[in-house]
């Protein structure tokens, strides 16, 4: 007989992984009433609490998605087409769009007011433009469902690889709205799609959905629940989206340790996961580097604080004394780009080339406000993969290595397995740089080129790193079209064929 957890005591002990246990506090017994659920992760002894709301939001949500999926194989690709560009005529209709944009202002200055960081929030006139361009450029893509991708002739009948519609596609990411249009892509390959925003940008969501979502799916005679939203402002509502197991795939996008939370809610729950939340690339810099070109790679890969910015600089020994310098000169530029300081951080083999004044107490742009700190601070060399959550202010590590194999070995250590680019003009070093490095992205010059609209010409949903494994059966950037399974079709020519 099974029975309903409808009540937590102080003290009661849970157990997770098989061995351990976790004991309910004071606060989680007070709070825990009859009809929410509680989340043990199995890898941590996390106790998620989910209230009954959230619980019916995200069940709602799935409801929705999952009933337009069985819908979707009477839907033609057309009416695909039509949903991309009707949702993209809306977001240029100036009228339709100033009420999305109202609703995007009062969650900026809501955000504001509550000391939250904006930088990614905010709808611009640049953002606008890309979720149209993106969604153009679906509705203009070659539908990849029912592609028949192989054909194996046998004697009396033959063997077909389709490509299919992987499902429900859940996506809980925190708050720039054009993932909202982004994530619609997964529709080409014959899903639908589930999204959970944060609450900062909640009301800019229910905007975008009211306004051009559903008018799009609509007048595109869409199954109705193709595109749906988490209405819940709780983080437990994302929990709760990948803890059902209706989800085909589960992509998180945000920062590093609630994305490996929601990961691993995820995974136990028997979900394919595809997390985005620890970046941070390397450049490493061989002894044949030619000035100018890590000068500009250095530059280029601090524009703005995203995973595929740079966050550590290898420099070779032999080069240090004429290398270091352009190095900070780029930092340094990049940080007046902003208006801002930049800060560096330097492991014990860089701080004696660091010039004196860059130990000086300086006014850092912060999330949370300007900081006067040191400019330069000392890190252990063990400290290499710390991601740097930069605001305004450009900020790396910069370490010395004795060569770029140990620079390689650092990085397979350390490093979250994500961006690496080795600043060399020595083709047989790239080549081996290429094969011993653990990276799904590797370059020769600047790193934010890891993006799927400026390298494939189409939206991207999210990076994997390799942090947690390599990927079967797929690249480390996931777009709309990457999202789909393959079914086997067999046509039997011969009545009589049998195994006999």
């Amino acid at each position: 007989m099974v029975e309903r957890l409808t009540r937590l005591e102080p003290g009661m002990r849970i157990v997770y992984g098989g061995d351990r246990f976790v004991t309910v506090t004071d606060e989680l017994a007070q709070t825990f009433q009859d009809g929410d659920r509680l989340v043990v992760v199995q890898d941590t002894g996390d106790l998620l609490h989910v209230s009954h709301e959230d619980w019916s939001a995200a069940t709602a949500a799935v409801d929705a998605a999952a009933g337009a999926f069985a819908a979707m194989g009477t839907a033609g690709d057309d009416q695909v087409t039509d949903f991309y560009l009707g949702f993209a005529s809306h977001l240029e209709d100036d009228q339709v769009f100033a009420l999305i944009a109202a609703a995007n202002h009062d969650d900026v200055e809501s955000a504001r007011a509550r000391g939250r960081s904006t930088t990614r929030l905010a709808l611009t006139d640049t953002m606008r433009r890309d979720m149209i361009d993106g969604l153009r450029m679906w509705a203009g893509s070659e539908p990849v469902r029912g592609r028949v991708i192989e054909e194996i002739e046998h004697e009396g009948w033959r063997l077909d690889q389709v490509v299919s519609g992987l499902g429900v596609i859940a996506f809980v990411f925190e708050g720039r709205p054009n993932v909202l249009a982004d994530g619609t892509g997964v529709l080409r390959a014959g899903n639908t799609v589930v999204f959970r925003i944060g609450s900062d940008a909640l009301g800019t969501a229910l905007a975008t959905m009211e306004h051009a979502v559903v008018p799009a799916i609509e007048s595109a005679g869409l199954p109705p629940g193709v595109v749906s939203l988490v209405e819940a402002r709780s983080h437990a509502a994302g929990w709760a989206l990948f803890s059902d197991p209706r989800i085909a795939l589960a992509v998180a996008r945000g920062s590093g340790a609630a994305v490996t939370q929601l990961g691993a809610v995820a995974r136990q729950s028997g979900t394919p996961v595809s997390l985005h939340g620890t970046g941070g690339a390397w450049i490493v810099v061989a002894g044949s580097a030619k000035t100018d070109e890590l000068g500009w790679a250095i530059y280029n890969s601090l524009d703005q604080k995203v995973c595929n910015t740079v966050n550590t600089v290898c420099i070779v020994e032999s080069r240090k004394d004429d290398l270091i310098p352009v190095v900070l000169d780029a930092l340094d530029r990049a940080g007046r780009r902003n208006g801002v300081v930049s800060k560096l951080h330097v492991t014990e083999s860089a701080a004696a080339s660091i010039p004196e004044e860059w130990f000086e107490s300086v006014t850092i742009a912060r999330a949370d406000g300007d900081s006067d700190e040191p400019r330069t601070s000392s890190i252990g060399g063990d400290e290499l993969g710390t991601e740097w959550e930069w605001e305004r202010s450009p900020e790396v590590t910069l370490t010395v290595v004795p060569d770029v194999q140990t620079a390689i070995c650092l990085f397979n250590e350390q490093s979250p397995h994500f961006i690496a680019s080795l600043i060399s003009s020595d083709d047989e070093e790239q080549r081996r740089f290429f094969e011993l490095i653990d990276a799904p992205f590797v370059g020769n010059g600047f790193t934010r080129w890891v993006d799927g609209q400026f390298a494939l010409d189409r939206p991207e949903l999210g990076l994997s790193n390799w942090q947690s494994g390599r990927l079967f059966g797929r690249g480390g950037i996931l777009s709309g079209d990457s999202a789909m399974t393959i079914r086997s079709r067999a046509v039997q020519e011969d009545p009589g064929l049998g195994r006999s």
